[in-house]
């Protein structure tokens, strides 16, 4: 039991330490920070304020409160960035060891196969975390260093404090990584029917465009619902008052379901796959 747990916990450190020591992973972390820089200096450098409703939402309120910097690059980094580096992550969670030949000592370790997907997965998920965060944070720091920062006036007109202002600012990357997590699944299915990872890596990332235009079609309303992308931009109710995490459960569930199901399929593919390199 103790050699089990231990076997678990030395793999999982394994597959994070590569993960986070590889460069392509900071040099996409790099990418993102720059999304809210980019943003606040743009903003900054007009100076002029937009009118109500123009632009990506929030971005009227940028010049106004710092605060607003990460909500607005969160919404222009989810229909392509973010998913993009998920792509890269998780198409290359097993296509990479593939490619490297290193998944058949990885299996012979010994590791069983369901063991390893699952820290694959939970490697992928890391990242989504990180990957949040970083925006995240980056557009705190630089929306401080650009712009005031004072209370914060909500969708529903409420004002709430700065440490309130911050929690919400969590929460929406709490959202937005579970947001993540049904893809990651989808990018390790994948990741499982190749042993080219730059194939895993495109297939994962047309699938979440395709979705996305999916749910860009009212004559499909009907499926919408059911679309990995369908509540990716759901966070406005985390900003309102009272807080309304009705959405956030409804996300997580529809991520539990494409995980549950993709990683079923990684499943059956995987343990039954012959590993010649």
């Amino acid at each position: 039991m103790l050699r089990a747990k231990s076997l678990r916990g030395s793999l999982m450190y394994s597959e994070l330490s590569v993960l986070f020591r590889r460069r392509r992973t900071w040099a996409m972390l790099f990418t993102i920070a720059l999304i809210p820089i980019f943003l606040a200096i743009a903003v900054k450098l007009s100076g002029s304020t937009l009118p109500p409703g123009e632009g990506p939402p929030f971005l009227d309120r940028v010049s106004q409160n710092g605060l607003f910097v990460g909500f607005t690059a969160m919404i222009m980094a989810i229909p392509l960035f973010l998913p993009l580096t998920i792509g890269v992550v998780a198409g290359d969670t097993i296509a990479g060891e593939a490619n490297t030949g290193t998944l058949r000592y990885l299996l012979i370790a010994p590791v069983n196969r369901a063991r390893l997907l699952v820290v694959k997965f939970f490697g992928a998920a890391a990242f989504c975390l990180a990957a949040t965060f970083t925006l995240m944070i980056t557009g705190i720091i630089i929306g401080a260093i650009l712009f005031p920062v004072g209370p914060v006036t909500l969708l529903s007109g409420d004002v709430v404090s700065i440490p309130a202002a911050l929690l919400r600012i969590f929460l929406v990357a709490i959202y937005v990584t579970i947001s993540l997590l049904g893809l990651s699944a989808i990018g390790l299915f994948i990741s499982t029917l190749t042993v080219i990872p730059v194939g895993a890596m495109a297939a994962t990332v047309v699938v979440s465009t395709v979705t996305q235009i999916l749910g860009a079609l009212p004559q499909i309303a009907v499926i919408h619902p059911y679309l990995i992308s369908y509540y990716w931009l759901g966070f406005a109710d985390i900003l309102r008052n009272p807080m309304d995490l009705t959405s956030m459960l409804s996300n997580l569930l529809l991520q539990l379901a494409y995980i549950a199901i993709f990683g079923a399929f990684a499943y059956s593919r995987f343990t039954t796959k012959d590993v010649l390199s």
